[in-house]
């Protein structure tokens, strides 16, 4: 009786102004960390963005079970060392339940390390880069490249608390071999950067070669500061491949083009997911013209049909973000997209444990429609997507199109 009258009160002192409104639910904390700044900022300005909007979208429908949503965001500064400080701040500081970041394979596999172990883990992460080496333990991705049939082999086992949202290298060599295939390609030249994501890439593309009946005739490699790749693209054109494919992200992926065009190699370049903004058209200065690459279906989108389940993600996400930002969206800002609504898809069912998000992450993700895919994920998939997920794009008059 007493409780009901003490209601009654409060309430009545609501109604007329005597009071302010209760204190506000303790916001859920998420951990995001993206390259902002350094060589990787165009890959973490737009991540960055899309977080800022998608926390706004949320919270403006009521937010995750009446709680609102905080992202709480970091700058690597496309460096794993600060990466992993970042990473250390958010889970002992701020006390986030999720880990989303960072932009790049490198950073990734080094803040998975954090993620997984006491006494900082184990909390759930999702990256938003692309090898698969993110998602596959060093002892599983080792079996499989050491295989006599490492060609057909795929992962069997998954780092437990290690999930991510980017398509995977293997199904961008995938894509790619396919389509060559196609095209009777059968005499291909690499040419990759010596990074962490150069480097998964290359081990990909040699590795799935067979299977597809490609003969790798040249393999060459250049650092990621290094500022002219004629001399690696001389030597391609003098093995007899039929095409190039270059494996990179930022400014050499440029600059590889151009040279590319410079030589008149006459064979097509292809490029690695990696190559899913504008800008990497725009700062090639028309050298990119009829570069083909696996992108994901945010470049494009207006060409889907309305009834493709992507449509109504993409034809959300796009037209807002680019109005908001008054910036042409990429793939990349669509992998932040995914792994904040696949989060918070797991928080309004199963609340702020951390294993109990990890679990659902790995067991109900399912048939569920984001940017980059259709996401399924399981035990022994933590991206959850499979070759549908790309369309082959090529650049044409300086703007994408779906290649033929």
């Amino acid at each position: 009786m007493k409780k009901n009258v003490l209601i009654l009160w409060i309430t009545g002192l609501l109604l007329f102004g005597l009071i302010g409104s209760l204190p506000a639910a303790d916001p859920i904390k998420i951990g995001f960390v993206a390259s902002i700044t350094g060589g990787a900022s165009w890959l973490g300005e737009p991540e960055k963005n899309t977080a800022l909007m998608v926390q706004e979208w949320v919270n403006k429908a009521g937010g995750i079970n009446g709680r609102p949503l905080e992202i709480i965001i970091e700058d690597s500064k496309s460096a794993p060392d600060v990466a992993v400080l970042a990473t250390k701040k958010l889970i002992e500081k701020d006390q986030v339940v999720v880990i989303i970041g960072s932009s790049t394979s490198g950073e990734s596999m080094a803040m998975a390390n954090i993620c997984e172990k006491p006494p900082t883990g184990p909390i759930p992460m999702i990256s938003m880069a692309a090898a698969s080496q993110i998602v596959t333990p060093a002892e599983e991705y080792k079996r499989i490249v050491e295989s006599p049939r490492a060609a057909f082999e795929i992962p069997k086992v998954q780092r437990p608390w290690i999930f991510k949202t980017p398509q995977t290298d293997t199904l961008a060599v995938e894509a790619i071999y396919n389509y060559m295939k196609k095209k009777g390609i059968t005499k291909v030249g690499l040419v990759t950067v010596s990074d962490g994501f150069g480097s998964a890439g290359r081990g990909e593309l040699k590795r799935l070669a067979p299977k597809y009946g490609i003969s790798l005739v040249a393999d060459e490699v250049y650092g990621p500061k290094d500022s002219d790749m004629t001399a690696q693209l001389t030597r391609i054109k003098a093995s007899g491949a039929q095409a190039v494919i270059n494996w990179s992200i930022g400014p050499t992926l440029v600059i590889v083009t151009k040279n590319w065009k410079a030589l008149s190699l006459g064979i097509p370049l292809y490029q690695s997911h990696g190559y899913g903004s504008k800008k990497n058209i725009e700062l090639a200065g028309g050298a990119a013209e009829g570069v083909i690459a696996p992108l994901g279906r945010v470049v494009g989108w207006e060409k889907l049909s309305k009834n493709h389940p992507q449509y109504e993600v993409v034809s959300k996400y796009v037209p807002e973000y680019e109005k908001r930002f008054k910036s042409e969206v990429s793939t990349f800002g669509g992998h932040a997209y995914d792994a904040i609504y696949i989060v918070v898809n797991a928080l309004k069912k199963v609340g702020t444990d951390k294993a109990k998000i990890r679990d659902y992450l790995e067991t109900q993700i399912k048939n569920w429609p984001g940017t980059g895919g259709i996401f399924n994920m399981s035990p022994a998939d933590h991206t959850g997507l499979d070759h549908t997920a790309f369309e082959m794009i090529t650049v044409v008059k300086g703007d994408w199109e779906f290649a033929k």
